[in-house]
């Protein structure tokens, strides 16, 4: 074991190996090792301690420049302090977020810290506050309260803060509160505890017996029960298995499963690990797309860890284990989120999916029987095996247990992470975890498990999360995508903007996904046009399509081959039933009440404000604008393209958009 500059422990590899390979090893070497992983806990530190989150979100607001700026000010400043980049806590909208930890007291976090408020801030924080037991309070959000630390004035407990207080987090457990790049801290917090448990003491009949009793469903968006998947593999007779961990994460809004890799990868892999053993897999891929290199790199980094501890290889833990898990990456197909697309993938073929049965269980990668979930289903193994099937049991639903983990984003005071137990209202994540839509707007409906779910109204906000409840309003749970939109959102648009994006996906294999889906953004196009330049047979086409459209919805559910296709209608029908007047605004007065459909705009100028200052006139590109110098302008509609550069040019607010 060996002391860093800063008072940390670094312990080695093979005292790792000892100490979760055997009790058996000397008194003295046990209670060395135990003082260093107590250290790593960081219930108390020797110097100060500056966290700062380095996740993508984090990384996106300008925690790179904070990060070099703090680091300058420590050195420039003489200041003894241990700087450690973690994940993303949740809370993106507060990024860059800096925690800081003294001697003696709760760790402290502050909110948008950028470079020129570090001098400030790490000046009053580690030359005064302690004598004054205040915290800068222009930048405070929460302290982390811990056992025999004392706690700031006037700075409230994580769980009293309105994002925090409501969560339940074990997956983001420890997302944000630890270094990402070391395994000895994640062993340090009772870490691959419960693997080499497991396997020195469970069979892999009984590990799938707990997953299934525990009540774990699928949190990849089909939501099929893991113990009974798990046990159909295990039942299947064959000289190889494979394990695979979705990772891709395509949909629109998602960002779950790359935030718990960014900042807790070992836990993903000590999810893997138990599964691989209870279903007999000795290779296990994460399939990740490569658009999350920081994911990747992290993820590579504790692979290569667990592998120099013995947690990954040959006869692990002297146990008769054998495990490998590599990283193969995606070129990001939002399709080879299905899990048979995704095995094609893998072998190296075109990503498209298969008929199934048979399913993955009995016939999968290269054949051989393979189980799929994805990050956050294998993160959530650990706690079962640590805690006990009851114990995830107990939280939850009838048939929904255990918490599930959303990506919260669009027009919401708190955009992040949340991570909640299942059956809570979703107006409590939108209005009090998320602070709901700004002061000057009102809440329209919240887009629910992404490409392939649905909007929800107001009228049903109160609906609880949960795989039965979310499907009786025309949503469904999804990877956990949550979308929030205000007034100035047009449904129509939104419906256009994910049938737009499913259409561009589509692997194109089965007729009904291909062109279905081009045919009904052909119709919903139509819908958003304005009478300008529309010939009488397009106005036909138009209203036809519209006639057609449900009727379509259905025939692309009811053929498709897959799972992309057969959902691929869900955000025009549950738009269309829950928003069917603003459908109705489209076709029949050509008009969008949120102005977001700009063919349908209606421009015009307002005589009694207009100076004449001809800026309009000179920048608009069809010269529909006419008038003197210094007297009212007026637009000409047959010329006007609806394009908005007069209103933006305008500096009397002369323009009347309607």
């Amino acid at each position: 074991m060996v002391e860093m500059e800063h008072g940390f422990s670094q312990i080695s590899s093979q005292d790792l190996h000892a100490w979760l390979a055997s009790d058996a090893i000397p008194v003295a070497d046990k209670l060395r090792i135990e003082s260093g992983l107590t250290q790593l806990q960081r219930s108390d530190v020797k110097y100060p301690v500056i966290y700062i989150g380095t996740g993508t979100c984090g990384l996106g607001a300008g925690a790179d420049k904070t990060l070099k700026a703090i680091k300058e000010w420590l050195q420039e400043n003489h200041v003894k302090a241990n700087v450690i980049e973690v994940g993303c806590i949740g809370l993106c909208a507060a990024e860059p977020l800096v925690d800081i930890q003294l001697p003696g007291w709760n760790r402290v976090s502050f909110h948008h810290v950028s470079p020129r408020d570090v001098p400030e801030l790490l000046g009053h924080m580690l030359n005064g506050a302690i004598n004054s037991g205040n915290t800068d309070p222009s930048k405070t959000l929460v302290q982390f309260p811990a056992k025999g630390l004392a706690q700031w004035q006037g700075v409230p407990l994580d769980k009293e803060h309105p994002f925090f207080g409501p969560q339940v987090r074990w997956v983001l457990e420890q997302v944000g509160q630890i270094d990402p790049s070391r395994i000895d801290e994640y062993i340090a917090r009772g870490g691959y505890k419960a693997f080499v448990d497991t396997i020195r003491t469970k069979t892999p009949a009984e590990v799938c017996e707990t997953v299934e009793l525990s009540g774990l469903r699928g949190r990849g968006g089909g939501g099929f029960k893991t113990g009974f998947k798990w046990k159909l593999a295990l039942g299947q007779r064959a000289s190889q298995k494979y394990l695979i961990c979705n990772a891709d994460e395509g949909d629109p809004g998602a960002f779950m499963d790359r935030a718990v890799i960014e900042g807790d990868p070992h836990r993903l892999i000590e999810g893997m690990a138990i599964a691989a053993y209870a279903i007999g897999a000795s290779k296990a891929y994460v399939y990740i797309r490569s658009e999350y290199p920081l994911a990747i790199a992290r993820l590579r980094q504790a692979l290569e860890q667990a592998r120099q501890v013995g947690l990954l290889g040959h006869d692990i833990m002297d146990a008769g284990v054998d495990l490998d898990i590599v990283i193969k990456q995606g070129a990001g197909a939002f399709v080879c989120g299905e899990e048979t697309a995704l095995i094609h993938s893998i072998e190296g073929k075109r990503g498209m999916p298969r008929p199934r049965p048979p399913y993955p269980s009995v016939r999968g990668l290269f054949g051989k029987p393979t189980v799929i979930n994805n990050v956050e289903t294998f993160a959530n193994v650990p706690r079962i095996m640590a805690k006990g099937a009851e114990a995830f049991s107990s939280l939850g639903t009838e048939d929904s247990k255990g918490t599930k983990v959303f990506a919260l984003s669009g027009k919401v005071e708190r955009t992040g992470l949340v991570e909640v137990a299942m059956g809570t209202p979703l107006s409590d994540i939108v209005f009090k975890i998320g602070g709901g839509v700004g002061k000057d707007r009102t809440f329209k409906a919240v887009q629910v498990g992404g490409p392939s779910g649905g909007c929800i109204p107001m009228s049903h906000i109160d609906v609880t999360v949960d795989y039965q409840s979310l499907k009786s309003v025309g949503a469904m749970m999804g990877s956990g995508g949550l979308v929030v939109m205000d007034d100035k959102t047009c449904m129509v648009d939104v419906a256009k903007f994910f049938l737009d994006f499913i259409q561009r996906e589509s692997c194109g294999k089965c007729i009904p996904c291909r062109e279905g889906t081009r045919r009904m953004l052909e119709v919903l196009t139509r819908m958003t046009k304005s009478r300008r330049n529309e010939t009488e047979l397009e106005s036909l086409q138009r209203f036809q399509g519209v006639l057609y459209l449900e009727r379509l919805a259905g025939v692309i559910k009811d053929t498709s081959l897959c799972g992309l296709g057969q959902t691929a209608p869900n955000p025009v029908m549950s738009t269309l039933h829950w928003f069917r007047d603003e459908y109705e605004e489209h076709i029949f007065d050509r008009k969008c009440r949120a102005g977001a459909c700009s063919e349908l705009l209606h421009y015009s100028i307002d005589a009694d404000t207009c100076i004449g200052c001809m800026l309009c006139a000179r920048n608009c590109p069809t010269e529909a604008i006419m008038g003197a110098a210094k007297a009212p302008h007026y637009i000409v509609q047959d010329k006007c393209i609806g394009c908005g550069n007069c209103v933006i040019e305008c500096r009397h607010h002369a323009v009347i958009v309607s």
